[in-house]
């Protein structure tokens, strides 16, 4: 199995950036890039998220997740001015962030008033 930090690598490459522009485009210091890269410490979900966003990688490519993308299909309309593209991307990133988040086994968060339930079944 491949690991994040070369994972991440890989998108930066393809990406055409160096370290240092990848921790501007992701607002992750270059030292903690730097560790994550090496292995030397695991990428928390938002730092994940934020190296998809500025590589143009989906999390589950640089988790070596499921293919969320190859799953989805869009029929929507945009009154902002969005493109299908641009809601494909970030319909994406939220359904991988909960793909990820299942399988850390991260509770869902109850609404207020609402009681708590598990998500698996």
């Amino acid at each position: 199995m491949t690991e994040v930090g070369d994972l991440i690598e890989g998108a930066r490459l393809a990406a055409g950036l160096s370290q240092r522009g990848l921790a501007d485009a992701s607002g992750i210091s270059q030292s903690t890039l730097s560790r994550i890269i090496a292995g030397a410490r695991e990428a928390k979900l938002p730092e994940v998220v934020a190296i998809a966003e500025a590589t143009g990688h989906t999390v589950a490519q640089l988790t070596g997740g499921a293919n969320v993308a190859g799953r989805l299909e869009l029929a929507a309309r945009a009154t902002n001015g969005s493109t299908m593209d641009d809601m494909r991307r970030t319909l994406t990133h939220f359904l991988e962030v909960n793909d990820y988040l299942d399988d850390q086994a991260v509770a869902v968060a109850p609404r207020p008033g609402a009681p708590a339930r598990n998500q698996r079944s």
